[in-house]
């Protein structure tokens, strides 16, 4: 399998008939294709699948279309409050930083923490300090203020509360995460997540991206999970470390095992989301109780594959 790569990135589950409505559909297809050929030639090229997620997270961090990065939801304060965490298969070091404000690729910092600090999770201020530590980059408030997403702050403040993205809100939204799973021409897997969370979240909120086996987990013996959806249920059932267990201790493959996790979801916590997942062979599987999800997947076998539903 030295020869095999496979890569599988996702921006969000949810209802995405707004997407129809604003027109917005052909240009997510086109940034998902122009990620995916980017992450193709990080792993091509001899990328590890460390890199290759780090790569693809952070690109679509900067495309202001996804919740994170660039795009991401405003707080109560009205300002950005991030997440995210990447983990490695092969060593099960992980890192994560949640509750950030001013970072340009919160997914960058994540990888550093994995790689220059002896913790796992690092937040709010801690965080910030470590950014300026290791060098990453900062950005203005302003870059932050993307229209659309202003607006909706300002309906949630009119309302008087947060506006959770899940296929109940009025009007239905998008599930705001974006993710990257990946395995190497070396059989080494990788995964990562990262959001701008809620609209209008209070007190600090933190969901589910930044927990390792929550929102993310990668372990080489059974494959590589990304989440999206409603945090606390995939903080509740700690839905991608589960994902990993059906593989451990049934030899599900990734499609077995992304099944059998989504109807765990639900059975428990009528949960709404989805997953992408690459199994230790290569393969892999998306699945999602919501009504649709914007994913792609590439490998070296075959073309790269766009879709906004399963």
């Amino acid at each position: 399998m030295k020869d095999n790569f496979s890569l599988i990135i996702h921006g969000g589950a949810g209802s995405l008939d707004h997407l129809k409505r604003e027109g917005n559909g052909p240009e997510i297809m086109d940034s998902v294709r122009r990620i995916l050929e980017g992450g193709r030639h990080v792993l091509e090229t001899g990328g590890t699948a460390l890199d290759a997620v780090e790569y693809c997270a952070a690109e679509l961090e900067d495309d202001p279309l996804y919740n994170a990065g660039r795009g991401s939801v405003l707080n109560e304060y009205g300002e950005v409050e991030m997440d995210a965490a990447i983990m490695d298969g092969a060593t099960l070091n992980a890192g994560a930083i949640a509750g950030v404000t001013t970072i340009k690729n919160p997914i960058q910092l994540a990888r550093q923490v994995l790689e220059r600090s002896e913790h796992v999770m690092l937040i709010g201020k801690g965080a910030q300090d470590f950014a300026k530590v290791c060098g990453i980059r900062r950005m203005p408030d302003d870059y932050f203020f993307v229209d659309r997403r202003v607006r909706q702050w300002r309906e949630a403040q009119k309302a008087g509360g947060m506006m959770l993205d899940h296929e109940d809100a009025t009007p239905p939204k998008k599930l705001g995460t974006i993710g990257a799973v990946a395995r190497d021409m070396d059989g080494n897997l990788a995964a990562a997540t990262a959001t701008g969370g809620i609209v209008n979240m209070r007190w600090g909120r933190v969901g589910d991206s930044p927990i390792i086996g929550a929102g993310v987990f990668a372990d080489n013996e059974t494959c590589a999970v990304s989440a999206t959806g409603y945090g606390e249920q995939f903080q509740r059932t700690v839905l991608c470390k589960m994902i990993s267990n059906f593989v451990y201790f049934q030899q599900k493959d990734a499609a077995a095992a992304a099944m059998a996790g989504i109807k765990y979801l639900v059975e428990k916590v009528n949960g709404l989301g989805g997953v992408i997942v690459i199994d230790r062979y290569g393969s892999c599987a998306v699945d999602h109780s919501t009504s649709g999800i914007i994913y792609g997947l590439i490998d070296k076998a075959g073309p790269g594959i766009c879709k906004f539903t399963k």
